[in-house]
């Protein structure tokens, strides 16, 4: 057999090992991501006082009628 095939397996095969890696550690990453907007995301709520119920109220809300655009525009800008 040709020796640059063997050549060519053989660097396919490191790169599988290094994608395997990677991905696996983009895996972790995304989980301590999450895992980081969530603990935001309770903060916020506790900062308001809500109660899970009120907060699941406010959120079926938005969702029937959510924001004004020129609500959103300007919130955004302030940031």
């Amino acid at each position: 057999m040709n020796p640059k095939v063997e050549k060519l397996r053989e660097e396919r095969a490191k790169n599988c090992a290094k994608i395997e890696k990677l991905t696996a550690r983009n895996k972790v990453i995304d989980e301590a991501v999450e895992s980081l907007e969530n603990s935001d995301i309770v903060g916020l709520v506790r900062e308001q006082g809500l109660t899970p119920d009120e907060l699941a109220k406010l959120l079926t809300a938005l969702k029937t009628a959510p924001l004004p655009t020129e609500y959103i525009m300007r919130e955004e800008s302030h940031e």
